[in-house]
C-alpha cells in the first residue's frame, strides 16, 4: 500500500520534493492532498501536480483522514505552528530543517509526537543521500583513522532572498545554512560540543548574513563552520583524520567523495519535471526512510534521531545568542 502524503506548503521547496517523490519508479508514493495559506496558491499547486485535494488552510489538511503523513515546508517561523496541528491531529510528520526556531520549541514538539505516537523527523536530506551514506561507512571503517578536524562551509549571494533576511519569518544563515554545517560536523563527531566560539554580523533586520564558528570535542578533536550570504563560499567539507583527509563538494547536497586513492562518484536520478534547486532529485532518499519507519513501526529515524535535532536546535541556539540573533519565539 503506498504511502499518502500531504503537502504543507506551496513554495519552491515543495514543489521540489513533490517532483523528486512522485520520480521514484513504482507505486509506493501518493499525494493525497496539499494545504497552504491561499486557495489559490494550493489549487495551482494541486494542478501541476496532480493532486486530488487542495485546502486554503492547514487546519483542513489536518483533519483529512486520508492523509497519513505530513511533508511541511513552510517558512521557518510557522515550523512549530504547523507541526504541532499535524502532530496533535494524529498526523506522522516530515519537518523541513531546521526543525523548529529554537531548543524550546524543538523539545516542546518531540513531547507531542512521543505522547500522540506520531512519527517526526526533521528534514535534513543529507543524512540520506547515497554520497554521504557511503562517507558514513568509510569513516566508521576507519579508513583516515581518527577524525581530529572537521572543516565545513556554506554561502551565497542571498541578501535579496526574504526568507534569509527577515526576523519574522526566522531568517539568518544560522538556520538556513548553518544547520547543514552543523549536521557535517555531528555525522563526523556524533555528540554535543564541549565548546562553541561564535562570531558574526547581523543586518539591520537583525538576523546573521554571515557567522563563524569554532568547535572543540572530547579527545582533542575540533570543527571549523562558516556561513555566509554575502558571497558564493566553497561549499566543501573537507574531514581530517590521523591516517588521511576526505573532501566532500557541494557537502549538502553531494554526489561525490573524494579521498586521497580515489574519487566516488555517485550520480543522482533524474526528474519528471525541472526543479528549483541544485540535486533536489536527492529529496526523495528521506521521503523513502519515512515510508521504511512507518512500515516498521518506528516513530524516529535511526539514521536521523529525535536527539540529534535536540543537540543541532541547541548549537543553533548558543551561536545565535553569541552574536545577538533573537527572534519572538525566544522571548
Amino acid at each position: 500500500m503506498a504511502t499518502r502524503w500531504g503537502v504543507a506548503g506551496a513554495g519552491k521547496i515543495c514543489h521540489d520534493f513533490v517532483t523528486a517523490v512522485q520520480s521514484v519508479p513504482g507505486k509506493d508514493h501518493e499525494f493525497v492532498a496539499v494545504a497552504a495559506r491561499s486557495s489559490d496558491s494550493a489549487n495551482e499547486f494541486a494542478k501541476q501536480h496532480n493532486i486530488s485535494k487542495a485546502y486554503g488552510s492547514y487546519e483542513e489538511l489536518a483533519k483529512d483522514p486520508n492523509v497519513e503523513v505530513v511533508y511541511i515546508g513552510v517558512v521557518n517561523a510557522f515550523h512549530y505552528d504547523v507541526g504541532k496541528l499535524m502532530l496533535e491531529n494524529g498526523k506522522h510528520v516530515l519537518l523541513e530543517k531546521p526543525l523548529t526556531l529554537n531548543l524550546k520549541q524543538t523539545q516542546s514538539l518531540i513531547e507531542i509526537a512521543k505522547r500522540k505516537k506520531c512519527f517526526l523527523m526533521e528534514a535534513v536530506w543529507t543524512r540520506f543521500l547515497p554520497a554521504i551514506r557511503f562517507l558514513t561507512e568509510l569513516l566508521e571503517s576507519g579508513s583516515i583513522g581518527d577524525v581530529v578536524h572537521v572543516d565545513v562551509n556554506f554561502g551565497f549571494n542571498l541578501l535579496g532572498i526574504e526568507r534569509l533576511t527577515k526576523r519574522e519569518v526566522g531568517g539568518g544563515t544560522i538556520l538556513d545554512l548553518g544547520i547543514y554545517t552543523i549536521n557535517a560536523v555531528m555525522m563526523a563527531y556524533k555528540e554535543q560540543p564541549k565548546d562553541i566560539k561564535a562570531v558574526g554580523h547581523l543586518n539591520d533586520d537583525g538576523v546573521d548574513i554571515a557567522v563563524s564558528c569554532s568547535l572543540s570535542f572530547s579527545n582533542n578533536r575540533t570543527a571549523s563552520m562558516a556561513t555566509s550570504a554575502q558571497a558564493e563560499m566553497s561549499n566543501e567539507l573537507t574531514i581530517t583524520g590521523t591516517k588521511g583527509v576526505i573532501k566532500v563538494p557541494l557537502f549538502w547536497c553531494p554526489t561525490s567523495v573524494i579521498t586521497s586513492e580515489k574519487t566516488y562518484e555517485f550520480p543522482l536520478p533524474s526528474t519528471i519535471a525541472p526543479c528549483n534547486f541544485v540535486n533536489s532529485s536527492g529529496l526523495r532518499y528521506e521521503a523513502m526512510e519515512v515510508r521504511e519507519c512507518l512500515i516498521k513501526g518506528a516513530l524516529e529515524s535511526s539514521i536521523l534521531p529525535l536527539k540529534d535535532s535536540e543537540t543541532m536546535s541547541y548549537i543553533m541556539d548558543e551561536m545565535r545568542k553569541q552574536i545577538g540573533v533573537i527572534y519572538d519565539a525566544d522571548k
